[in-house]
């Protein structure tokens, strides 16, 4: 498989240990969901699954369940660090059926084709992510699954909105994603991505999220080394250090939920011909 060049934006998060960290964090709240999804999607033991910008494997990890012994799964990442704390990860958990490859996704190949591929939150960060899913279709065999899941940051927004520090946070975390690069939209512009990409029209699920107060808080601790050299100020939402409880109480004395993006995720099966 190989992807086109430069294919991949910066990725605004960084790669510090604590931004390692965070994803470990999230996906206690968002491994349910990507479980069904990649059940519904068709994602069964004994296939071979690529996991597109793995990260530091909490993707690879659901996979590597669904597939069992009898499975591989590829993880492609392009940070060394997340690659080593990912490959002792698997390690630990005595899951030998997995396996990562440092490589940006503009320079993967392979010569064997996949049941599956998969990936989630990652096709945002991608310049043209309408190329590398028509090459990671090239690259999947005839019936092979491809199943992506973005985030939908519409209803995060209006959510937001009468939470006054919830507001000023979001406006500066889509604020520096876009100067990035990052594409917030991704994920209510997954189906048409798909269809651009020559692939049939996927199925979709939007799925809403709920129990991650220190999402915000981590993503911005997280993005501000970019945003401070972007210029992009961070006073409006005071001291990172103590965000995290700022953030808890204005939802309490509103009596509203933490907002959190929906996930949407597209699938498809390769055509036979």
């Amino acid at each position: 498989m190989t992807f086109r060049p430069s294919n991949s934006n910066e990725y605004a998060l960084g790669s510090a240990e604590a931004e390692q960290e965070r994803p470990i964090r999230q996906a206690a709240w968002l491994t349910a969901h990507t479980e069904r999804f990649f059940r519904r999607a068709g994602i069964r033991t004994g296939q071979r699954v690529l996991d597109l910008g793995s990260g530091v494997g909490d993707v690879s990890l659901i996979a590597a369940g669904l597939v069992g012994p009898s499975g591989e799964v590829v993880g492609a990442e392009r940070d060394t660090q997340a690659v080593a704390r990912a490959t002792a990860r698997m390690h630990d958990l005595g899951l030998k059926q997995v396996r990562f490859t440092k490589t940006d996704v503009a320079d993967l190949s392979t010569e064997k084709p996949f049941d599956a591929a998969v990936g989630r939150y990652i096709l945002m960060f991608l310049r043209d992510p309408v190329a590398v899913l028509r090459d990671v279709a090239r690259n999947v065999k005839p019936g092979g699954v491809i199943a992506f899941q973005e985030p939908c940051w519409k209803s995060f927004l209006q959510a937001c909105e009468p939470l006054p520090l919830w507001r000023a946070g979001a406006a500066l975390m889509v604020e520096t994603f876009h100067r990035t690069g990052t594409n917030t939209r991704m994920g209510a512009e997954l189906s048409s991505a798909f269809l651009s990409a020559g692939l049939p029209e996927p199925e979709t699920q939007t799925d809403t999220l709920v129990g991650a107060e220190r999402w915000m808080a981590d993503v911005l601790q997280s993005l501000a080394p970019r945003a401070q050299a972007l210029e992009i100020s961070f006073s409006a939402v005071g001291d990172l250090s103590t965000l995290y409880p700022r953030l808890v109480e204005e939802a309490a004395f509103r009596r509203v939920a933490a907002p959190l993006p929906a996930m949407v995720g597209a699938w498809v099966q390769k055509p036979a011909t």
